[in-house]
C-alpha cells in the first residue's frame, strides 16, 4: 500500500504539542478587524488547543506528524 499524503493545507495552519494535542490559531482575525470589538482581538491573539472532535478530523489529514 502506498504512503497516505499529509493534506497541504492542515501542515500550513496546525501543529502537534509533545502530548499529541492540536495547536492552531483562532479564526476571524484575517479582515476586517475595525467590526471586531477590542476584546474579541485580545481574545484571539496567540493559539489555541482544538475540541477533541476537531483534533480527530486534523489527525486524519496529517497521517505522519503525531
Amino acid at each position: 500500500m502506498p504512503k497516505m499524503k499529509t493534506k497541504s493545507a492542515a501542515k500550513k495552519r496546525f501543529r502537534f504539542t509533545a502530548s499529541g494535542k492540536v495547536k492552531a490559531g483562532p479564526a476571524g482575525k484575517r479582515h476586517g478587524m475595525i467590526k471586531r470589538t477590542t476584546k474579541f482581538i485580545r481574545d484571539t491573539a496567540g493559539t489555541m488547543i482544538l475540541c477533541a472532535a476537531d483534533a480527530k478530523i486534523v489527525k486524519k489529514y496529517m497521517p505522519y506528524n503525531r
